[in-house]
């Protein structure tokens, strides 16, 4: 699995609702579980397979965000959604906080030498 980090990810648990269209217009509205949240985008766990590019609409509790689908991978017990915000949408602690999260930055490991 290949994944592009553009941001520092904070590792989450927290129920959210999102909604969308599929390609004949009908509505679908789901409950999912976040898995991390940067500033750009965000990470959530789900039972139903969501095609790549599928404009959502992600309700936290007071607000909400937009953005598209950027993966769509098929785990174990489900599907892992990878999102992108639109423009305008980016995501601060101030205006929502997960119940449960853990900041963490990715860092390179380099060999040791012997």
């Amino acid at each position: 699995m290949e994944f592009d980090r553009k941001e520092d990810r904070n590792l989450c648990a927290e129920l959210l609702e999102i909604q969308w269209k599929d390609n004949d217009g009908t509505a679908h509205s789901e409950f999912v579980t976040l898995d991390d949240i940067s500033r750009t985008g965000l990470c959530i766990g789900t039972d139903l397979e969501i095609p790549t590019d599928t404009n959502l609409v992600i309700k936290y509790p007071g607000g909400k965000y937009q953005g598209r689908v950027r993966y769509c991978h098929a785990i174990p017990l489900g599907y892992q959604i990878g999102i992108e915000f639109d423009p305008g949408y980016t995501w601060s602690p101030r205006q929502f906080r997960p119940s449960h999260m853990l900041q963490f930055r990715l860092k390179e490991v380099k060999p040791r030498k012997s």
